[in-house]
């Protein structure tokens, strides 16, 4: 078991631990990690997504073709799934029953981020090339708006109303778009916070999760206010939300999982910080099992100035549970 502790040092009971370790076999870099509405896992992972059992972390299919890939969306109404393919500068679709490819769909160029807004009922890209988004309509498969940004989109969420929210990597701020218009709306300040990466919303509270330099920003999706800045590890590149829990996760590069616990709409606290992996930067929780997924692997050790490079054949899912 691993303890939590807080950034004063002084140990707590743990409320989350490393509980199972998934092995996958094939080799290549990855991003992001998504859990299906299938209870399956599904791994961005060189020029594939590894597809693995939830429970079991066994593989049970491969989406092939996809190089370059950073992330994957489900449609569950209409039984697909989307990934976005950033050295193709395409999306796949694909059959969430049988993992078939149905089609390929040009977009911006180096297609990051993708998720589906249940408003707008699309599937949305955030290009950081092209430095736009792509709409993409599920019930034709073709793209139906781009949305030009003044900086690198790196991740979106929705407010499930007709709104979403995008972290601007380069510009240290969060661009509001209107998906009734696919336009801007306006754009807030991260300052003094910078390099926003993973993001997260508080539909509920109103309230979003920005990941930063040893930072994460709490801001309110309403006004644009700073509402808190909380420490988390260095090289965040992920976060995730539990609403059940009112708990939020920050995947850190450094080697740890940073647990904020949301107590309210303005009171927010570091409960701890789980030991991961020095590669584990992205993150996918599900909110039925409170289970959190981390992409890694083993690396060498780290040279000053380089990110440590990873030992072939040692790429996994690190899977952090709730205690009982």
């Amino acid at each position: 078991m691993f303890i939590l502790f807080i950034p004063d040092g002084k140990a707590q009971d743990p409320s989350f631990q490393l509980s199972k370790t998934f092995r996958v076999g094939s080799p290549g870099g990855w991003d992001y990690i998504a859990v299906g509405p299938d209870k399956k896992i599904y791994v961005s992972h060189g020029t594939q997504v590894n597809i693995l059992d939830q429970t079991t972390g066994d593989s049970v299919g491969v989406i092939p073709n996809t190089t370059g890939v950073h992330g994957i969306a489900f449609v569950p109404s209409l039984g697909k799934g989307y990934t976005s393919n950033g050295r193709l500068n395409n999306v796949t679709v694909f059959d969430m029953k049988t993992a078939q490819v149905q089609r390929q769909i040009p977009a911006g160029q180096n297609p990051d981020a993708i998720m589906y807004d249940p408003f707008s009922k699309k599937i949305i890209t955030c290009n950081g090339r092209s430095n736009d988004l792509s709409i993409i309509d599920p019930a034709t498969d073709q793209v139906v708006a781009t949305i030009p940004l003044d900086g690198k989109p790196e991740t979106a969420v929705s407010d499930e109303a007709g709104k979403l929210y995008v972290n601007i990597e380069d510009k240290n701020k969060i661009t509001v778009v209107d998906l009734a218009t696919n336009a801007v709306v306006t754009s807030w300040p991260l300052s003094p916070a910078e390099g926003p990466t993973g993001l997260a919303i508080d539909i509920k509270t109103k309230r979003l999760f920005a990941g930063c330099d040893k930072l994460l920003v709490v801001m309110d999706a309403g006004t644009g206010a700073l509402v808190d800045k909380l420490p988390i590890g260095d090289g965040c590149d992920g976060v995730g939300f539990d609403n059940g829990l009112k708990t939020i996760f920050a995947s850190c590069g450094e080697g740890k999982l940073t647990v904020i616990k949301e107590n309210s709409a303005s009171s927010f606290k570091v409960i701890g910080n789980v030991p991961t992996k020095r590669s584990a930067r992205t993150i996918a929780v599900d909110e039925t099992t409170h289970e959190v997924y981390l992409p890694a692997a083993d690396t060498e050790p780290a040279v000053t100035g380089q990110r440590p490079k990873v030992i072939p054949g040692t790429f996994q899912v690190l899977v952090v549970s709730k205690s009982r």
